[in-house]
């Protein structure tokens, strides 16, 4: 299996994941960036990494979004594109009040999602979409932008958007929160498995309980085995059978070999 989306350089003991990720069949994990410095750290960690192999992702999160250092992270970009499979995780995300509140934190935001859909449609590689709060908008930028391939991460967002999404050809993604959000069974119910990927998004620590006695956990790469499994519940299809068209979307949409 493949997982889409790990914050490799934010796990603690990374070796004794990756050694977890190995004892279960993990092949393959896209650890995407939040900023700058994790962009060079998860580059660092793709190059160094054989088994399972590392696919890097550069990008920007909402959450972190920081203009002055667009160029640099742009230039870092443009240098290893040959290397880099995704420019992810970016977006927007006005989930909270406070940034609601905050027309500088949205004018930086958005200028940072902007300016990266804008490279990643330039250099030719995908992107991976955080699109909390404000789904829709997500959704026009990376359209209207001509952008052919992304996958909206975590998506849990409105039908009427997620029709858009789909229709237009992109991707979403599973995580373990479809054992008990509402909102994300919704989406993956309503999205065909071709158009459809897994992932951890490591390292959340998942809190609501999973029907195994305990009241959550810490992912990290293995846990994509997890989402696997909760989403063949979902969508009441064999595990064998899933996981090989999960794993080809990955490798369709990232261009793995």
């Amino acid at each position: 299996m493949i997982d889409t989306h790990a914050h490799l350089e934010q796990i603690e003991d990374l070796e004794q994941a990756f050694e977890n990720a190995r004892n279960v069949g993990i092949k393959g994990i896209v650890g995407v960036s939040v900023d700058l410095e994790s962009s060079k750290q998860i580059l660092a960690i793709s190059k160094a990494s054989i088994d399972p192999i590392v696919y890097a992702g550069m990008g920007m999160h909402p959450s972190e979004a920081k203009p002055d250092d667009l160029n640099e992270l742009t230039e870092l970009i443009k240098e290893n594109v040959s290397r880099i499979k995704v420019v992810g995780e970016i977006g927007l995300d006005f989930f909270y009040k406070w940034v609601r509140k905050d027309e500088q934190k949205k004018k930086e935001q958005r200028e940072v999602f902007q300016r990266l859909v804008k490279l990643a449609k330039d250099v030719d590689l995908p992107i991976a979409v955080h699109s909390r709060g404000k789904w829709r908008e997500c959704f026009e930028t990376v359209k209207d932008c001509g952008i052919k391939d992304c996958v909206f991460h975590w998506f849990s967002g409105p039908i009427d958007v997620l029709e858009d999404i789909l229709s237009s050809g992109y991707y979403v993604s599973a995580t373990p929160s479809i054992a008990y959000s509402e909102q994300s069974q919704e989406v993956i119910k309503h999205s065909p498995i071709e158009q459809t990927l897994v992932e951890t998004d490591c390292p959340v620590y998942y809190r609501n309980k999973f029907g195994d006695g305990q009241d959550g956990f810490r992912a990290e790469p293995k846990d994509v085995l997890r989402t696997l499994e909760l989403y063949c519940k979902l969508k009441k299809i064999g595990e064998e059978e899933a996981a090989l068209v999960l794993n080809g979307n990955a490798r369709k949409l990232f261009r793995l070999s």
